[in-house]
């Protein structure tokens, strides 16, 4: 039977995706497809944070710490010259693939198009690079780095 394109449940609820009057609502969560300002955002997890404080600011403390760690992660040195080419490469390749997954999370949060989202992440890589490249840090001559930094 046509019912106009909706799929109805048991229950007799619709389960089409609603819309705004700028087609920005999907299943009842709206999608921000611009910059906004506040706790009411969608960031990683369906309904997280909920539009709590407590839980948003939390979402921004990870969002901060995840881009801290990308930074270090790309720039300090954690093998030891003369190390075995076997256990190295698997060091490198397990490195990678975490500083990878963390910077897709850090983009998919950034997606929510939040700007406190926006400015921790920016904060987070700044400390990071900051921390990571700076005097606290003795200089390496040779290679300064286990993985190249990410570039955009």
């Amino acid at each position: 039977m046509d019912d106009g394109g909706h799929m109805h449940g048991m229950d007799g609820m619709s389960m089409a995706p609603k819309s705004s009057s700028n087609g920005t609502m999907m299943m009842g969560h709206k999608m921000h497809m611009t910059f906004f300002w506040g706790k009411d955002a969608l960031i990683l997890f369906d309904g997280w944070p909920g539009g709590k404080t407590g839980m948003y600011v939390l979402a921004l403390i990870l969002v901060f710490f995840m881009s801290v760690l990308i930074e270090l992660l790309s720039r300090t040195r954690f093998i030891k010259p003369g190390s075995n080419p076997v256990a190295v490469g698997l060091v490198q390749t397990l490195l990678h693939a975490l500083r990878i997954g963390l910077a897709y999370l850090v983009m998919l949060a950034l997606m929510s198009f939040n700007g406190g989202v926006f400015l921790v992440a920016v904060l987070g890589h700044a400390l990071g690079f900051f921390v990571s490249t700076s005097a606290f840090k003795k200089p390496h001559h040779d290679d300064p780095y286990d993985l190249p930094p990410l570039s955009c």
